[in-house]
Order: structure tokens, then C-alpha cells, then sequence
């Protein structure tokens, strides 16, 4: 079997309801068991849904958050997180007040952002945590993330705009079909970046990692791992990504990736 399995959340662990399938659940358990490590591999920041995510993936573990923005061990609370450059930050605030848009900001353990209403308190919703209207201006500590959260017909217009020193890792949700959310991290820090280092931390060679994933923010990490796995749902980039194929997340499809995994 493999020495590492990375899995993306949305899409990938969890389906359009928004929920994790038990079997799904019994599957990775199954392979922790046995001795493969599993490690979360996300857009999604470290607390709410994806923290418990992650403690029950693997309760002594590094996991990978924020699109490899924060790389976190949930067991010993030790971070390799990578912050934001203070000019990029000033530069999406200054973006974010002059269109109007939401724009989230992130540490390791909180986020604000600059728009409260609907969109802000379903993603709320979405991450599992309370809905409370904080600026990232009050945040302590380092910000080592922004997002974009727009609607789709915004997304080029987003992506195409300059953004020096930042890279962009555009993302969808299932359970939020009309909403595209563009993480934006320090340049050169993304999940294929994050997984690497896990992988180092656990002293696994790459071309023993599974990463599992469906959308344009997983491809950095199916390129880098020797076993690339694109859900039945992924998108065009990460089809073509993928070394394996299989079912739709709503369709079971990452219990075929697991049994994958602790065959080769």
C-alpha cells in the first residue's frame, strides 16, 4: 500500500448534501489502520468542519489547509504556515473596498472580511462556524491567506487582474454551486507545495503519494505525487491531471480511490 494519502474536502470527501459518506469514513479509517497516513489536503482554513475533518482523518497528523497556506499538525498544534506579503495584503484590501466584493482574510485559527450579508454567512454556514462579522483588521496574528468569494460570471474578471507576488487558486463547492471562491496565497505556496512537505515530514517519497482531488486548486499536488486520482466530478484541469479515474463524490467515488491506494 501507499505511504501517504492526501484528500481534498469539497467535492472530493464531501458530496453536494454537504455531508461525508459513513462508508467513506470506515474506508479511511480502515486504511489508517493499517498504517497509511491521511492527511486532509484543503481550500478550507483550520478550524470548523475541516478541523474535525482532519482530527478524525488522523487525530496525531500534519494536514494541509488553506490551499498550503497553513500546514498544520492537529495533534501537537505545530504550524510550517507561510504568510501573506504585507504589500499583496494591502493591495486586496484596497481591491476589495474599490469594487465591493468579499474578500476574506485568514490566519490559522480565525478569518474577517470586508462584506457582511448573505454571501459572508453562508460560507459561514459552509465551514461551520459561527457567523460573525469580523474585519481583517482585527485579526491577530499572521495572515497567511485572502479569498475572493464571487459569483461565477465575476470569476475571469477576478482572475485576471494583477496580482504581484500572490497566486491564485480558483475553487468550487458543491454545496455552494453559485459561488466561486479564489484563494489567494504568497507565490510559490500552494497544495502541491504543502503535500511536499508533508510528505518530508513523514519521510514518504512522493512517488508513493496519493492525492485525490476534483478541482484547478488540487492540481498543483496531483502534479508533484507519483499517483494523481481525478473524482468522476472533477473539472477539465484536473481530468487531465489525474493518473487514475474515478466515480462521482456522490457516488462513493473516493472509496475507490482508497481501495486504490492500499492496493498499489
Amino acid at each position: 500500500m501507499l505511504g501517504l494519502l492526501c484528500v481534498d474536502v469539497d467535492g472530493t470527501l464531501i458530496g453536494s448534501d454537504n455531508r461525508v459518506r459513513e462508508d467513506v469514513w470506515a474506508a479511511l479509517a480502515d486504511a489508517r489502520a493499517r498504517g497509511m497516513r491521511v492527511a486532509l489536503c484543503s481550500g478550507r482554513p483550520a478550524f470548523g468542519n475541516a478541523l474535525e475533518y482532519a482530527r478524525r482523518l488522523d487525530p496525531d497528523g500534519w494536514h494541509v489547509f488553506q490551499n498550503g497556506a497553513s500546514v498544520v499538525n492537529v495533534g501537537s498544534g505545530e504550524s510550517l504556515s507561510e504568510g501573506l506579503p504585507d504589500d499583496g495584503l494591502a493591495l486586496l484590501l484596497n481591491r476589495a473596498e474599490a469594487t465591493g466584493r468579499l474578500l476574506e482574510v485568514y490566519t490559522d485559527r480565525d478569518y474577517g472580511f470586508t462584506l457582511p450579508g448573505d454571501p459572508a454567512r453562508r460560507h459561514a454556514e459552509l465551514l461551520g462556524v459561527p457567523y460573525e462579522v469580523k474585519s481583517p483588521q482585527e485579526l491577530t496574528g499572521t495572515r497567511v491567506r485572502a479569498q475572493w468569494v464571487v459569483p461565477h460570471a465575476q470569476g475571469p474578471e477576478v482572475v485576471a487582474e494583477p496580482h504581484p507576488g500572490l497566486d491564485l487558486h480558483p475553487a468550487g463547492s458543491p454545496a455552494m454551486p453559485d459561488t466561486l471562491f479564489v484563494s489567494v496565497t504568497r507565490a510559490g505556496v500552494s497544495k502541491g507545495s504543502a503535500v511536499t512537505r508533508v510528505a518530508e515530514a513523514y519521510g514518504v517519497p512522493l512517488n508513493r503519494v496519493m492525492m485525490v482531488g476534483d478541482g484547478h486548486n488540487d492540481v498543483t499536488a496531483m502534479r508533484v505525487v507519483g499517483h494523481p486520482v481525478a473524482m468522476g466530478n472533477a473539472d477539465a484541469e484536473a481530468r487531465a491531471a489525474g493518473r487514475y479515474h474515478v466515480g462521482h463524490v456522490d457516488a462513493g467515488g473516493l472509496l475507490e480511490a482508497v481501495e486504490l491506494a492500499l492496493r498499489l
